[in-house]
């Protein structure tokens, strides 16, 4: 983007904004991510880091959108900013880009994409209603078998489901089957512990964790 600014070319800038904002972070990363913001802890590690990469990732946004949404950008600098105006400031510093890590999760969205037309059919079949009303069976070869359980029990939450069971095999497929546990009232995850604590009969284990205990450890995602 820095290098179409260079040369006065904004509308590169804004087109590739917008696949930004609609794939990378609307339909991926912000869609994983509100489990972690919701349910846990508000002053736990995870619900701190997730705010603290929202909060670079919209300083970022707000200088590459600022030479053509000048005043949307100079309106929003007034809440997220810390002088006079946008206008002073230099482009975030992001480094270089880490390929191997890029190509990790490319692949892992890849297979996120084949889980999703899956649950979609149960949907439409009408045996769910949300993603986590669904269980999933992923079998893949070694390979995605490696990378996949490297997720550990985060595996659930980049996919939206309320339970992941991962098994080897010699290609990748995919089994969507509806949960035959109980619904919690918080995190709206179907899980075997809901009610397992007798006062809060309505939650499950780990947001009884979250509300009034140590929480629950989250890394991947």
């Amino acid at each position: 983007m820095l290098a179409h600014y260079e040369v006065y070319e904004f509308h590169p800038v804004v087109a590739k904004l917008q696949v930004y904002c609609s794939e990378d972070l609307g339909a991926f990363y912000l869609d994983v991510l509100k489990d972690r913001l919701y349910t846990t802890a508000p002053k736990s590690l995870a619900r701190r880091s997730a705010q603290t990469v929202l909060w670079n990732i919209t300083h970022a946004m707000l200088r590459w959108m600022a030479p053509f949404l000048s005043f949307t950008a100079e309106e929003a600098w007034k809440v997220f900013g810390n002088s006079e105006s946008i206008f002073i400031e230099e482009y975030a510093e992001i480094g270089s880009p880490d390929n191997d890590l890029l190509a990790k999760w490319n692949r892992i969205r890849e297979i996120r994409d084949v889980a999703n037309k899956e649950i979609e059919a149960l949907r439409s079949e009408g045996k769910v209603g949300s993603s986590l009303q669904a269980n999933l069976v992923v079998t893949a070869a070694p390979e995605d078998h490696a990378l996949l359980a490297g997720l550990g029990e985060d595996l659930k939450f980049v996919f939206i489901a309320s339970a992941v069971a991962l098994e080897r095999g010699d290609a990748l497929a995919v089994r969507a089957v509806p949960s035959a546990d109980a619904k919690c009232d918080r995190c709206w995850h179907w899980r075997a512990d809901v009610g397992v604590d007798a006062q809060h009969p309505a939650l499950c284990g780990r947001c009884v964790a979250n509300l009034f205990g140590p929480g629950e450890p989250r890394v991947h995602a």
